[in-house]
């Protein structure tokens, strides 16, 4: 996979880029694992914190689906 760069918003959750798509997204779901925001309830929502806000486009909550989409708004 080709490393892309990684936007400021994101660097916060992830670390410094470029890095492959597929790096970004372990690297997410290591940090709403280590911060526990993944919903009790639905599994599959994921409850943003401060940083993650700014990534999901100022969303409280997005399902895993969405999720890619609006990180992939993040690198280039």
């Amino acid at each position: 996979m080709k490393p892309l760069n990684v936007s400021a918003d994101l660097a916060a959750v992830v670390g410094k880029g470029p890095m492959p798509r597929s790096e970004v997204v372990k690297a997410i779901w290591v940090y709403i694992k280590k911060n526990n925001l993944q919903d009790k309830v639905n599994k599959r929502n994921i409850n943003a914190d401060a940083a993650l806000k700014k990534v999901f486009g100022g969303k409280d909550m997005v399902n895993m689906f969405e999720m890619t989409k609006l990180v992939s708004a993040h690198l280039s």
